[in-house]
């Protein structure tokens, strides 16, 4: 039997509309005998919504005001420097700006106006305040009210013009755009072999024999130039396999540039322009360790070649580290927009003064987003004396390694926090060895700077002027302690003994040299030996190349015999076999490899 669910439905919404009406009339009750009214302000389950709020002198519970009805507390007349402000007129009580509020309401959480002094007086008169009353005290209990910030307007047509220009005018013509031309062979191609069904089959490498030409590549930056007579700063990766280079300056006149320093290691490429008959405009360099979060940046450079251009913005982060450009991740960060083209290019603070030179960004679509990073001026400072003292690329070293504090490491070192870098090994003979620096101790700063990792130790060691000294804080056995380095250029002990293997063996072709100090330093060697034989190069084709070696590897054995230093690894080399057992070591990673053949 089926039962029609109508009749419940509507006993349902009776009983719903009979249980509302009752709480209503509930509702409506209480607020009569509470005096709450719908224009109050508050709310009946206890929450106020406060516009404006002064805070009255609650009276002694045996005063006379005690006891009668509650009203806006009167608000005393302003201090007078002369005594005949007594004379005047008493200023009208305030007003209430809830004035529809219940009698019973509360007059500390009452919210009059501020009382006008030309306002004619209240109706009720308000009693003046005895002579001898104290001013009111305002107490932790009794907050002021905040008056409003006010609103100002500029003053002055100077107030009203406040602009870049003349920075920019001042520091723009020391920008240069830089075009830098190279050949290369490219492959011809026809539409059939890049289709994609066909390479499926056939491979990427498929195309038609006799199919390469050479070609022309162009690319474009930008510089800054340091010395009146030419001399400009750039990155690496914006002359990097350059055959000519063109600078444009900002007056539209051309010149040829030699590349006279260029290190991959720091991204920074130095150059000199030819055919230079007049002083050209410079920029200065800031201190960049000076700069701070927040500070006002300007951008200057040719995105996109569309010319010069200056973008604004603020310094978003300091020691930022973004790998993969340089071996010193060590950036300012900011949102200025930077634009592929600005590589290169100039990041002056608001005294016009270079702070930084544009490297990357990081993006999503090739444009910018608010993320770049510019290269420190002091590490171009210090770039710029190696080139001026006819040593360019030569960098002070430490002689130890080690790893940064991280929170564990921080609380079994009784550290407060997570700073500086644990040192692991010590190079006997180096700086950091003569100067008492043992395994175990941290790095907290050198010569005045906090070092927060890694890599702001390599940071702040290589941005050190070379014949110095320079004092280094660490945090030894729960302590403080402070020791003296001194600032050299790392040695090359034993000799490089560069050498291009031959012969018949898996790793002819590759150039080979002896670990040492300034090998390490040059190479950008990362690994966690200090001597052996270090791959350099690689030539392409070569069995060293098929074999899988890649630049860095260090050579540690060869058929079972110990390879620790060039001549060593050449000797093994020379013996025939038909099977060879290579060892080599890259990173933190030991890979044994077997061939068979002869070769």
């Amino acid at each position: 039997m089926t039962t029609d669910p109508a009749p419940r439905r509507r006993s349902y919404r009776t009983a719903a509309v009979v249980v509302g009406s009752a709480a209503l009339v509930v509702l409506a009750v209480w607020a009569a005998e509470s005096g709450w009214s719908l224009r109050d302000r508050r709310s009946p389950f206890g929450n106020w919504e406060v516009v404006t709020q002064q805070w009255a002198p609650v009276p002694p519970a045996d005063s006379p005001a005690a006891n009668e009805p509650t009203s806006p507390a009167p608000v005393p007349p302003p201090a007078q420097a002369d005594e005949g402000a007594a004379d005047e007129p008493t200023p009208a009580a305030p007003t209430d700006r809830l004035a529809d509020r219940p009698a019973d309401r509360p007059a500390d959480l009452a919210a009059p106006e501020t009382p006008v002094p030309d306002a004619p007086a209240a109706t009720a008169a308000t009693p003046e305040p005895e002579e001898d009353e104290p001013a009111r005290q305002i107490t932790a209990s009794e907050p002021e009210a905040e008056a409003a910030p006010a609103l100002l307007a500029p003053t002055s047509d100077q107030q009203i013009r406040l602009t870049f220009a003349p920075l920019v005018a001042d520091a723009a013509p020391a920008v240069v755009n830089i075009f830098t031309h190279r050949t290369v062979q490219a492959r011809a191609t026809s539409p059939l072999f890049n289709d994609p069904m066909f390479r499926r089959f056939f491979g990427p490498g498929m195309g038609p024999p006799g199919g390469q030409h050479q070609q022309q590549q162009n690319a474009l930056g930008s510089g800054v130039i340091l010395r009146a007579d030419g001399l400009v700063v750039t990155n690496h990766h914006v002359i990097d396999g350059a055959e000519e280079i063109t600078v444009v300056l900002a007056d539209r006149s051309e010149h040829p540039a030699d590349v006279i320093a260029d290190d991959a290691h720091t991204d920074l490429a130095f150059l000199q322009l030819r055919n230079v008959d007049t002083p050209l405009p410079t920029l200065g360099l800031a201190d960049s360790d000076a700069v701070q979060v927040g500070d006002l940046v300007l951008a200057i450079g040719n995105p996109f070649g569309v010319g010069q251009t200056i973008t604004m913005g603020i310094v978003s982060a300091q020691a930022r580290s973004a790998g993969g450009i340089s071996d010193y991740s060590f950036f300012i960060q900011t949102d200025a927009a930077i634009n592929p083209g600005n590589s290169g290019g100039a990041l002056i603070d608001v005294d016009g003064r270079l702070v930084g030179i544009n490297t990357a960004i990081y993006s999503r679509s090739g444009g910018s987003m608010g993320i770049g990073f510019a290269i420190p001026s002091n590490m171009v400072a210090a770039a710029l004396n190696g080139v001026e003292s006819g040593a360019p690329g030569l960098r002070p070293w430490l002689g130890a390694d080690g790893q940064s504090v991280d929170a564990a490491m921080a609380e079994a070192l009784g550290l407060g926090r997570p700073v500086g870098v644990v040192i692991s090994q010590v190079t006997q003979g180096g700086p950091a060895a003569r100067a008492g620096i043992e395994p175990g101790d941290v790095v907290l700063a050198i010569d005045g700077h906090e070092v927060d990792d890694a890599q702001g130790l390599r940071y702040r060691i290589a941005t050190l002027e070379l014949g110095t000294t320079a004092p280094v804080e660490l945090w030894r056995d729960g302590a403080l302690a402070t020791v003296t380095i001194s600032v050299e250029p790392p040695v090359e002990d034993p000799p490089r003994q560069e050498t291009v293997l031959s012969g018949r063996s898996p790793l002819t072709g590759l150039t080979v040299v002896n670990l040492s100090p300034a090998v390490i330093a040059e190479y950008g060697y990362s690994g966690p030996l200090t001597h052996g034989v270090m791959a350099a190069e690689i030539a392409a084709g070569s069995p060293a190349a098929r074999l899988g070696v890649q630049p860095g590897d260090v050579v540690l054995s060869v058929n079972g015999r110990q390879t620790d230093s060039v001549t060593a690894l050449v000797d093994a080399l020379g013996q025939p076999s038909g099977t060879w057992q290579i060892v080599v070591q890259r990173g933190e990673r030991v890979l044994q490899t077997v061939v068979s053949g002869a070769y």
